[in-house]
């Protein structure tokens, strides 16, 4: 991801997509800092498959979130990218417990995990 500036005017809805692998317990969550309601309010998110209306085992897809330019200000809010191997109690809806490495396993010579990719946008309502 890019640029993660937004300018938006009072009223206007915009989007974010991201690519999303629910098979693989890839997932992308709206987390705090959430947005100053007063500036931006989140209108909800939509997934869409890949392999259309029929599941496909392993077919990713796409997650949109939808939000609202509410009124003039700068505020900025946070996308959480987990994965298997970064976030551990998460699933599709629910964000994980605690947003660093998964716990390691103790069997094996196993390199600890990274933590969760962090992309926090700053959007202006002018």
């Amino acid at each position: 991801m890019s640029d993660t500036s937004i300018t938006a005017e009072p009223g206007e809805r915009f989007t974010l997509t991201v690519d999303q692998n629910v098979s693989t317990r890839e997932y992308w969550y709206l987390v705090d800092p959430e947005p100053d309601s007063s500036v931006l309010v989140s209108r909800g998110r939509d997934y869409a498959s890949d392999s259309g209306d029929e599941p496909v085992d392993g077919a990713g897809g796409r997650l949109t979130f939808t939000f609202e330019a509410m009124g003039k200000g700068t505020t900025r809010f946070t996308l959480l990218h987990c994965t298997f191997a970064t976030c551990q109690g998460n699933n599709s809806t629910l964000p994980p417990t605690t947003t660093g490495p998964s716990v390691t396993p103790t069997t094996g010579a196993a390199t600890p995990s990274q933590a969760p990719e962090r992309i926090t946008y700053t959007v202006t309502v002018n």
